[in-house]
């Protein structure tokens, strides 16, 4: 593929209508679910937070590998690309299938972490990782799908995979919460089926769109004669960058934990808080993973002062994004809070929420845009020896201090992890000024 042929804007907008649309599409599922009762809520919330750790697995694969296709594509070494597109969808089928196990016999062991759920929410989220998280191979292949695709610059092809599939969500939902037409009412096991369902229609037209622009990629690959050289050289890239996302889900997964101790009001702050706060990223999100396209094009074609300058302008757009869209929500929190809730606690609280994320904005677009530049570049370790530094002993540890010790609740939580990424950004921001990456490639 010719590197002139790719355009941030052309790459970046399909990936943020479809972020945009893959979060609206959670945040009205939190809407209906809210409708529906809050121990739906926490209970689904609860649980995602285990098959998000699922689907780190499944991205580092995907990460490693789009890292590699695009490398490949800026050299121009097609047949290579398309080898490790093939490489690369075997591997997350094979983690799929081993995670499936895990959800379902033992997810009792996984809710175990959290002893402070009440019965109700602990018996939901265990239907929900054993329907979500027994067929999460389904999302494993659909994420090695999507990550090709976008490594090609096919985006929009991504947008449709991702429209499908919340499209059918929502619809589903709604049949199953609510019973129209005297339809029976299925509740929590219901939104599970109706979310492993869209996740299957959505691969099916994954496939499609895969075949029809590249043609298959299983076949470049003879499993008797497994090419480990291009596994290898995404496990170099992946492993590590898993190990940064794993550490932060996993740290905020032990601040979900401490907040459950607070009481269901404290979690349901956070949860609802959480539910807005994607939005403030959404192009943030957008323009880090149209800029990790081209500038893996870029270093396959050994481009360098280009690809310096390049991260600098997405970061610049970002950041203003970010936190333009931060001051708004919090000029209206109280009424985007209303959207969920009529708590007066939860709104209280969440309107210092929404204010503490408008400085953690500023560092998150420094984190998503250089650390995806880092990963496209090659440079894959400095950031995980970073980030986990920062995210436990700011976020983490700076959190609980705040929120447990010093009384201040899920706010003192929130400060906690704007300390981490605000603190990560600037480490960050160094480090690509030294240009160090340049000799980091893998192709």
């Amino acid at each position: 593929m010719d590197n002139k042929k790719l355009s941030l804007l052309a790459l970046t907008w399909p990936i943020f209508v479809e972020m945009l649309l893959f979060m609206l599409m959670g945040n009205v599922d939190v809407f209906m679910l809210s409708q529906y009762s809050d121990d739906a809520v926490v209970a689904v919330g609860v649980a995602n937070q285990f098959v998000m750790m699922a689907i780190t697995i499944f991205g580092f694969v995907s990460v490693g590998s789009a890292v590699i296709i695009a490398q490949y594509l800026g050299a121009e070494k097609y047949n290579e690309a398309k080898r490790v597109s093939g490489v690369s969808l075997y591997c997350n089928f094979a983690f799929g299938l081993v995670l499936s196990l895990v959800f379902v016999f033992g997810r009792g062991a996984i809710l175990g972490i959290m002893p402070d759920l009440y019965d109700d929410v602990r018996d939901h989220a265990s239907i929900v990782l054993l329907l979500v998280g027994g067929f999460i191979f389904l999302q494993g292949l659909l994420t090695g799908v999507n990550a090709i695709l976008r490594s090609y610059g096919h985006t929009r092809d991504t947008l449709v995979t991702t429209a499908s599939m919340n499209i059918l969500n929502i619809i589903g939902n709604f049949i199953v919460l609510f019973g129209p037409f005297g339809l029976p009412v299925f509740g929590v096991p219901g939104v599970a089926v109706v979310t492993v369902i869209s996740r299957a229609v959505a691969l099916g037209i994954g496939f499609y769109l895969l075949h029809k622009r590249i043609s298959n990629p299983f076949k470049e690959i003879e499993l008797l004669a497994f090419p480990f050289k291009y596994a290898k050289q995404i496990f170099k890239i992946g492993v590590p960058a898993a190990g940064e996302n794993l550490s932060y889900i996993g740290y905020q997964t032990f601040l979900t934990t401490v907040v459950a101790g607070m009481g269901s009001a404290a979690l349901a702050t956070r949860i609802y808080g959480r539910a807005l706060n994607v939005f403030m990223f959404v192009l943030t999100i957008s323009l880090a993973q149209g800029g990790q396209i081209i500038i893996g094009h870029l270093m396959g074609a050994k481009q360098y002062d280009e690809i310096y300058k390049k991260c600098f302008k997405i970061l610049r757009v970002a950041t203003f994004s970010s936190v333009l869209v931060a001051i708004v929500f919090f000029i209206f929190s109280e009424t985007l809070l209303g959207i969920f809730t009529d708590d007066p606690y939860v709104i209280y609280a969440g309107r210092q929420v929404l204010f503490v994320f408008i400085f953690l904005e500023i560092g998150r677009a420094f984190n998503m845009v250089i650390i995806g530049s880092l990963r496209a570049v090659g440079d894959v370790k400095f950031p995980v020896y970073v980030g986990v530094c920062t995210m436990w002993g700011l976020g983490a540890l700076g959190g609980f201090l705040l929120g447990s010790v010093f009384g201040m609740g899920v706010v003192g939580i929130v400060i906690g992890t704007a300390l981490d990424e605000c603190v990560r950004g600037v480490i960050m921001f160094f480090r690509w000024k030294s240009r160090v990456w340049q000799e980091k490639g893998v192709t």
